[in-house]
């Protein structure tokens, strides 16, 4: 499957790519799609299995991930809904 994660700031973004998540490979980072809104303009694209889920962003940096279906996003992460 193929989620997309948003950050806080680019650093995030290039901490991610550098030292993913379990479960979490292919990571790409490009520009956060439109629909997607975020703090930085910086996400990554990555693949995981089918039953990925994640729950702990030790760092803070993460906005939201969510998993891309053939017509929009399902929310797999939410950092607001955790405040």
């Amino acid at each position: 499957m193929k989620y997309i994660a948003t950050f806080y700031s680019h650093f995030g973004a290039m901490r991610f790519k550098k030292e993913p998540p379990q479960g979490v490979h292919n990571v790409v980072l490009m520009p956060v799609p439109r629909d997607l809104s975020t703090s930085c303009g910086t996400s990554a694209v990555f693949e995981a299995d089918c039953g990925f889920t994640f729950s702990n962003d030790p760092q803070g940096e993460i906005d939201q991930i969510v998993k891309v279906l053939g017509c929009g996003y399902e929310v797999v992460y939410d950092s607001n809904f955790l405040r």
